[in-house]
């Protein structure tokens, strides 16, 4: 087998058998960290205990806004040692994530973009989708997906915390007890130096999906479990190589179970083979077999190096609840999914970047604590929403004897023959950003669009430029930001600035090209995408929050807009 190195470009699930070095990755020095020094135990405002992709997000989301805290991680690289690609696919929402972050111009130059998908029954193409012809996914400036191994993006993710400073990442760092009371909480963690203490006024779980904290603190949650097997091949094709994204419910070169191909960066094919239920992890492994398998599929005289090869199986197990004490869960510490459709990665992703904003907001004094308890209504829901959605591919894609397996027979051939069944065609329904229908931050009402993410779209800057949503989230650092679409009433421009004045939020007026200017803060949307992306018509505001997601929506700008800037920081803890 070959070794794909990390390169620097121009730039989930749990694997349970995974095995292999086939790719070689960036190390990280060991530094001995102060408190070695035996001095006075140090107390630091934020710890995230784990650098995977949730945890490296979240804490570059912190270092962007100027949030301290320390990361530690037992190991000394990104990946699972190089053991395999794990994640792949990353959705549009991640790829807006990345590019507030400032590293998505990275993922582009080296991962792979696709919209269009296709799946087959034998040789019968069954289903396809184009996302980019897709509401959910067309206004954005960032593709639909992107196809990159995840070392990649955790490696820009370090890179970019390093430029920012603020959070110290503590490499071969590994935690080994933890303990919490009312005042803080406290870890104790081995080195190859010694152990020390640390004590912290949060603990952010993102350990995965083995995580230690959960086991220590009791945590419950659901799982279930089935006898779904599978086998990744990363390879890169020689000769015949794939010409786009496919995926078989029935591959007839596979003894009529799945198959997955994707293109990945360095012009590595990741290849899943569902497997019999019974199969031997190391017998579907062994590279001998694995080339029949290619051949198979691929034809007697395809040319491949093998990159990597690995089987696994996955559960599903979603948390009761999110927070326990002072310590959050997120990703894989607080769901698991199935991988189809992709939402285990970019799950974890939108669970570091809802927290960061609220972590930081709480720690600069701008919102109180009670903003915090908003994470676990969000991002609960998103989890419960994930394995809901990907349970439903697994049971289409392994099903059980008798409802089950009776409607996926019927499914395929009635799809074979008519359009309006490939809907019912479940090969995995991708990613999206999960809206909030249960926010005690977000303002609902009739026609409102709270709890929506708004894409990253483009407008123009008063200066004839042209921006994107993530322009002005970067603008407000971290503040709420108000967009009012039209004309102001003249009782509007010094309420906006009153608010503006006392409180944690930046205004700005979005008009039509041709409109008279009314604030010096203002843009123009000549085709109306941010209008659109915000969900509003007529005269209108737009509270946004620093996720990009509308906290809530209004015609007027009075009272309400006041409610709706408390309830988005936390000062009100009804539900609206």
């Amino acid at each position: 087998m070959s070794r794909t190195a990390y390169q620097e470009t121009t730039h989930t699930n749990s694997y349970e058998f995974t095995s292999g070095k086939g790719y070689v990755l960036p190390e990280y020095p060991f530094v001995p960290p102060p408190e070695l020094q035996k001095g006075p135990r140090a107390r630091h405002p934020i710890v995230i205990v784990g650098g995977g992709i949730t945890g490296l997000t979240l804490a570059c989301s912190l270092a962007r806004l100027g949030t301290r805290a320390v990361l530690i991680d037992e190991d000394n690289t990104v990946g699972v040692k190089g053991a395999s690609s794990r994640g792949i696919c990353y959705t549009q929402k991640s790829l807006e994530i990345f590019d507030r972050l400032g590293i998505y111009e990275r993922i582009a130059a080296k991962g792979t973009q696709w919209s269009v998908g296709r799946t087959f029954a034998g040789d019968d193409e069954v289903y396809n989708f184009d996302l980019r012809q897709q509401g959910a996914f067309h206004l954005s400036t960032q593709p639909p997906f992107i196809n990159i191994q995840q070392f990649y993006i955790e490696a820009f993710l370090v890179e970019r915390i390093q430029q920012l400073g603020h959070v110290e990442l503590r490499w071969q760092n590994r935690l080994t007890a933890f303990e919490q009371n009312a005042e803080c909480a406290t870890l104790t963690i081995d080195t190859p130096a010694g152990p020390y203490r640390i004590e912290a006024e949060h603990v952010i779980d993102a350990t995965g999906s083995n995580s230690p904290l959960r086991k220590w603190l009791h945590v419950p949650f659901d799982s279930r479990r089935g006898d779904d097997r599978w086998c990744i091949a990363d390879v890169r094709f020689t000769t015949h190589p794939p010409v786009e994204r496919h995926t078989w419910i029935e591959a007839p070169f596979n003894e009529n179970r799945a198959v997955w191909q994707h293109l990945m960066a360095d012009g590595v094919w990741r290849i899943d083979y569902q497997m019999a239920p019974n199969a031997d992890p190391a017998a579907v492994s062994r590279e001998d077999v694995v080339r029949e398998r290619l051949a198979r599929q691929f034809g007697p005289d395809v040319g491949v190096d093998i990159v990597w090869v690995g089987p696994y199986a996955y559960r599903s197990e979603c948390v009761h609840a999110l927070r326990h004490g002072r310590v959050f869960l997120m990703g894989d510490s607080a769901k698991v999914v199935s991988p189809f459709g992709a939402r285990g990665g970019n799950t974890g992703v939108a669970d570091a970047d809802n927290l960061a904003w609220k972590l930081a907001a709480v720690r600069s004094g701008k919102a109180p604590a009670t903003l915090l308890k908003s994470y676990e209504d969000e991002r609960l829901e998103a989890a419960q929403q994930n394995v809901n959605v990907t349970n439903r591919t697994a049971r289409f894609l392994r099903p059980a004897d008798g409802s089950e397996r009776l409607f996926r027979c019927a499914a395929i051939g009635l799809a074979r023959q008519y359009p309006f069944a490939r809907a019912l065609i479940n090969t995995g329904r991708m990613a999206v950003a999960n809206p909030y229908s249960r926010s005690t931050v977000c303002t609902y009402g009739p026609g409102s669009a709270a709890g929506q993410s708004v894409q990253n779209v483009p407008f123009t800057w008063a200066d004839g430029t042209t921006g994107r949503v993530n322009d002005l989230l970067n603008w407000a650092d971290g503040d709420l930001l108000v967009l009012t679409f039209g004309p102001l009433a003249p009782t509007d421009a010094p309420r906006l600035r009153r608010l503006c004045a006392h409180a944690p939020v930046r205004a700005l007026q979005v008009l039509e090209s041709g409109a008279p200017a009314q604030a010096v803060e203002h843009v123009r949307d000549p085709q109306g995408q941010l209008r659109g992306a915000c969900q509003v018509e007529g005269p209108a505001w737009a509270l946004l929050r620093p996720d990009g997601y509308l906290a809530a929506t209004g015609s007027a700008i009075d009272a309400t807009l006041v409610v709706a800037l408390e309830r988005a920081l936390g000062l009100q803890e009804d539900t609206p």
